[in-house]
């Protein structure tokens, strides 16, 4: 632990020079006029492998954005560990609430984080988590104590559903083969509370468009007497809760996994300050599922949100108009046992069902991610727990997590391994939004952990 630490202070300015390099890159894989930033990005870090000691790393075509792997064997004898992560990055709208430009990285020092935390777009997901490993593996080789074999696999398309890389993980299964999956990508229970996550919740998305009359129609000589999409859109829209907050598709809960009671006893033992949890979101209060906690409704239980709408005039002034069409996009966190493709099904059929006569309506689903829990037992399990004790002197523990990650349920689908998320983000670090930050303690105490992982779990 003295030998990493005393590395990462000596090593600091330039780890994060080369943070920095390429949190500037916009490699934003939702948006076409990025394409080239993502081979740039792509071709960083295949350099960035190479001088850390790789004996192998390129640049891989997908079918979409291309993907980067790296890796150093020492013995066919010796475990294989696969680090997965992404260097893709989420759009930046808007860009006006940003305190400082998205890809112009900064040091901040914050009332949440006065040792300074990293302003940028990436900051945290998942450049900076997955730049840990690098400099991780980068320590290891130059210390001659990397104790086991390494392979990486760096996508660039989990902010736009990983929509490739199922076909990727088949085809090269031979070439990603490895005992284990690491990954870090997600939150931990707090700064100082040091955490393992055990399981994601899946994802469905649809885009959806209702239209109406054959053109934007004059509100006042058609208002009343002609079918409004924007009017018909909402109402559908609050049709797929009851008052209970459940979701009204028909049979949707039919494959839900209810956690049984004593798992939810153990979560509550893990405190939830309410006050503080509303004051980072800016609510007032929180609401959900009847019957459920917010951690538990943010984890192991399904939601339905309209991540966007629009219809309609929305510029300066008024307008007055009935338009012709309305659009909204909606997701659907899942968890075990659901199946995306059986719930987009099931989604299609009933929201198409709930237009009134007068539109008609298309329904894309785009995006789609399994559940996946991983049990908090084993050899690798206790490896990232033990390095995590280790690195923060307080006992690790097993949480659940809200988000999804897609290309974790293919792993063990096609390597038939199981992934440690062993993720270092907090709660307050806006990731997807605005100002997204990333604590500079949770950074470099991410390369100790990392490299105490290895030896846990490769001696």
């Amino acid at each position: 632990m003295e030998d990493i630490k005393q590395y990462i202070e000596k090593e600091k300015s330039r780890m994060l020079d080369e943070l920095f390099a390429i949190l500037r890159i916009p490699s934003i894989s939702a948006v076409s006029a990025h394409q080239k930033d993502m081979y740039t990005m792509a071709k960083v870090l295949v350099d960035k492998f190479l001088t850390a000691g790789a004996d192998r790393a390129e640049v891989m075509e997908t079918g979409g954005h291309p993907a980067v792997f790296a890796e150093k064997i020492i013995g066919k004898d010796k475990p294989t560990v696969l680090v997965y992560g992404h260097y893709d990055v989420q759009p930046v709208v808007p860009l006006e609430l940003w305190e400082t430009p998205p890809f112009e990285p900064v040091i901040k020092k914050t009332a949440l984080h006065p040792e300074g935390a990293i302003f940028a777009r990436g900051a945290n997901d998942d450049k900076g988590q997955m730049y840990m490993h690098v400099l991780a593996f980068e320590y290891l080789m130059k210390t001659g104590t990397l104790p086991c074999n390494v392979k990486f696999l760096i996508e660039g398309e989990e902010e736009a559903g990983s929509s490739h890389l199922d076909a990727f993980v088949r085809d090269h299964a031979d070439l990603l083969a490895c005992d284990v999956v690491l990954v870090s990508d997600t939150t931990m229970a707090g700064k100082e509370q040091p955490s393992v996550m055990t399981g994601l919740r899946g994802l469905s998305y649809f885009e959806i468009t209702v239209k109406g009359p054959s053109r934007d129609l004059h509100s006042g000589h058609f208002g009343g007497a002609v079918v409004n999409p924007c009017t018909a859109l909402c109402q559908m829209i609050t049709a797929l809760h009851d008052d209970k907050k459940r979701i009204t598709i028909p049979h949707f809960y039919d494959d839900v996994v209810e956690v049984s009671p004593q798992e939810r006893a153990e979560m509550d033992k893990l405190p939830l300050d309410m006050e503080r949890y509303k004051n980072n979101v800016g609510v007032q209060e929180v609401a959900g599922e009847e019957g459920y906690n917010t951690r538990e409704r943010a984890t192991i239980r399904p939601a339905l949100d309209v991540n966007g709408i629009w219809g309609g005039y929305t510029g300066e002034g008024a307008k007055t108009i009935l338009p012709a069409e309305a659009h909204a996009k909606i997701s659907i966190r899942l968890v075990p046992d659901q199946d995306p493709e059986k719930v987009n099904r099931m989604f299609v059929d009933y929201f198409k069902s709930l237009a009134p006569a007068g539109v008609t309506v298309e329904v894309t689903p785009t995006q789609g991610a399994y559940p996946y829990v991983t049990p908090v037992s084993g050899k690798a399990y206790r490896a990232a727990a033990d390095a995590l004790t280790e690195v923060y002197g307080k006992p690790a523990v097993p949480v659940r997590g809200g988000g999804s990650i897609g290309v974790v349920p293919m792993f063990e689908k096609y390597l038939g391994r199981k992934t440690i998320l062993m993720g270092f983000g907090l709660d307050t670090d806006a990731i997807h939004s605005p100002n997204e930050n990333y604590s500079l303690s949770q950074f470099f105490r991410g390369i100790e952990a990392i490299t105490l992982f290895y030896k846990n779990y490769c001696q």
